[in-house]
């Protein structure tokens, strides 16, 4: 989508900390972080919401997870605990809609969440 601002990240449009990029997905640091460690891992292809995947995208969200569990051993954060969101919709939270995972640590997360 032509007016999607991570469509434009991942195209490099705009200029953004990128810490992984493979034919998959882009990771980059959220640039208003909600904790120490805040990356957002974002499928290439675009898909608006959690909402909008379908069976052909199941590796794809596989491979954010896993990319997620490596970024956070590579940051330092695996062994303390770090969280993954997703958020879908307005009542959650999501302002940009194209899919993508919240990787979040570096510090103690507040609990409950909501």
């Amino acid at each position: 989508m032509s007016d999607c601002i991570f469509c434009k990240i991942i195209k490099g449009d705009i200029p953004s900390t990128t810490v992984f990029r493979d034919e998959h997905l882009t990771a980059f640091r959220d640039i208003n972080p909600a904790a120490p460690t805040h990356i957002l891992l974002v499928p290439n292809k675009h898909i608006d919401s959690v909402n909008a995947l379908t069976g052909e995208d199941e590796q794809l969200v596989g491979h954010l997870v896993k990319v997620a569990g490596q970024l956070a051993a590579q940051e330092g954060i695996a062994e303390d605990g770090y969280r993954l969101i997703f958020n879908t919709g307005a009542h959650a939270g999501q302002t940009v809609l194209h899919i993508h995972l919240h990787l979040l640590g570096g510090a103690p997360m507040k609990y409950p969440m909501g």
